[in-house]
């Protein structure tokens, strides 16, 4: 299967959100359109039993009495029993009541009834004739559930109350309240479905801006960066994207300065190399000469490559390995390597007492460069200073030369990459590429912390290693 066949099987997550949504909401509604019908059928069922129960448990309180309410007389038979207490009735409109006196005379109520039993002996006669006390029974009007009470005079003459109830009325009302509610409940879906796309396409247009700026980032362009509004997931997603555009972009940057400072500096002395083996004959001493030229450039070349990569890797997160570190016992050691730097007078007027959290090799490495330039601009016999201090929960350690000091000019640049500044009166100013002090400036950098340069109008200068203690 082919790309361009998966991309156009591809559901777009907007209609998988909008299609879950209303399939939740349909399920939910159905579900909630069910139990709602179930539990009023239900109802309706209780109801009527109970309305039933209601009318045969009144006519069998007053056939136990057997006195009529109004004259305070008893009934002298069945048939002015059930006659008096069908006048008193009330019943609802879905109700019919008829009283039954033996051998076949017929009481009803007069009023309109919602169904004529008292004339339909086809469903009466069934009735009456049945063991069972209560039952149901189909009409013409639906369906009548009904319950019957025998009763039995004084002078034994005999009859029967029957009370029927139309059940079918209420169960049409509760089907038109259900369609109503369908109706309803597919209009609601309507409008889910239109608020679902809505809703969705906002929340996901971050992650819209992300695709396209995904598609649009390339090696050459890593500067687009995606709106970040709100605090939910989708701008935390687009604020981490942005912070991964940020470290590509830093490492691109990363690579391409490498490039160009490896292929501006090496190209100097790949030219000398050469243009002195182009040109080199065949006489022995100035084939020497020329060999001890191209091996010191050679050399020169690998030093430069050295720095570089030391800079490229200053900007990886393990560049420094912070450690505790007595920084009394490690301005000692500094100050014994420094001395074998050159034929200086080296003192060390001030020692830091603390513990600090920093990477003892890398701040070696940043003052030792530090050291190896005040050689490089200082003459034979002249003081260097080597200290420490601990101070405001920060550590410095600095050096200090009398040599000639650092024009004003050149204090903004010369921690800059390939940057050696105007104090050419050294001897071995311009032996190096220009990385050392941008190397020292990473180191401190790496460890939070900054590079001072202090240079007084009369000459010397100080420069200083201020690093935060991490601890």
């Amino acid at each position: 299967m082919t790309d361009a066949v998966r991309a156009r099987r591809v559901v777009p997550a907007r209609v998988r959100i909008m299609g879950w949504m209303l399939l939740l909401m349909a399920i939910v509604l159905v579900t909630v359109t069910l139990v709602t019908r179930t539990l009023l059928m239900q109802r309706i069922d209780a109801d009527v039993t109970s309305a039933l129960e209601q009318e045969a448990g009144e006519l069998s309180r007053v056939a136990r009495a057997g006195v009529d309410r109004a004259t305070r007389q008893p009934f002298r038979n069945v048939r002015e029993l059930l006659f008096n207490h069908l006048q008193r009735q009330h019943p609802d409109d879905d109700e019919v009541i008829v009283g039954w006196v033996a051998p076949g005379e017929v009481l009803a109520q007069d009023r309109a009834e919602p169904f004529g039993l008292a004339t339909r002996p086809d469903v009466l006669d069934p009735i009456l004739a049945s063991d069972a006390t209560s039952g149901s029974t189909r009409t013409d009007a639906g369906e009548m559930r009904w319950i019957k009470v025998e009763v039995t005079g004084r002078a034994g003459d005999r009859g029967a109350y029957v009370v029927g109830y139309l059940v079918d009325r209420d169960r049409v009302e509760i089907d038109n309240t259900i369609q109503t509610l369908v109706v309803v409940s597919a209009a609601g879906l309507v409008v889910a479905a239109l608020v679902a796309w809505v809703v969705a396409g906002r929340i996901l247009a971050p992650v819209r801006l992300v695709r396209r700026a995904a598609a649009e980032i390339t090696e050459r362009d890593l500067t687009q960066r995606i709106p970040v509004a709100g605090r939910d997931d989708i701008a935390a997603l687009a604020s981490q994207f942005n912070s991964m555009l940020d470290r590509l972009e830093q490492a691109f940057a990363t690579q391409r300065r490498f490039v160009d400072d490896a292929s501006h500096e090496l190209r100097t002395p790949i030219t000398i190399v050469r243009g002195h083996l182009e040109l080199m004959g065949d006489d022995p001493a100035e084939r020497a000469a020329v060999v001890r030229l191209c091996t010191d450039e050679l050399d020169r070349m690998g030093r430069i490559v050295a720095d570089l990569l030391m800079l490229a890797k200053a900007e990886r997160p393990d560049f420094v390995r912070p450690e505790p570190v007595e920084v009394a016992e490690l301005t000692t050691d500094l100050y014994a390597k420094c001395r074998a730097l050159g034929d200086r007078a080296w003192r060390l007027p001030s020692i830091g007492e603390c513990t600090a959290h920093l990477d003892p090799q890398r701040v070696t490495q940043a003052v030792v460069q530090l050291a190896q330039n005040a050689v490089q601009h200082t003459a034979s016999g002249d003081e260097i200073q080597i200290g420490s201090s601990c101070r405001d929960g920060r550590v410095s350690f600095w050096i200090t030369d009398r040599g000639p000091g650092v024009p004003a000019a050149d204090r903004e640049v010369i921690f800059g990459r390939f940057t050696r500044g105007s104090t050419g009166g050294a001897a071995g100013h311009r032996v190096g590429a220009g990385l050392g002090l941008a190397i020292v400036r990473a180191i401190a950098e790496a460890h939070g912390g900054t590079v001072r340069l202090t240079s007084p109008e009369g000459g010397g200068a100080t420069f200083a290693l201020d690093l935060p203690d991490q601890s």
